[in-house]
């Protein structure tokens, strides 16, 4: 299974919503707080092409976005490939 990071804050419900999704599919990820973190949250906005808002969700290498992404990608049946390939 490719590895998967979720960057997220404290307050935020879209990122309780990601998580949960990902723990009811069984997945593991690293979670990334960029809560009053200046240097993560920049370094975030360059990896996700300029995008502020959390979450934002990798698979491996690739930028998924946020929890309405992750969501519409469980709901297509493609989240389980992306994960597998």
């Amino acid at each position: 299974m490719k590895p998967v990071k979720i960057y997220t804050t404290t307050y935020c419900g879209y990122c309780v919503r990601a998580k949960d999704l990902l723990k009811r599919k069984g997945v593991s990820y690293e979670e990334v707080d960029v809560t009053g973190d200046d240097t993560a949250r920049a370094k975030l906005v360059e990896m996700s092409g300029g995008q502020r808002t959390v979450p934002q969700i990798f698979i491996g290498d690739t930028h998924v976005g946020g929890y309405t992404d992750l969501a519409q990608l469980d709901r297509d049946k493609k989240l389980d490939s992306m994960l597998q390939a």
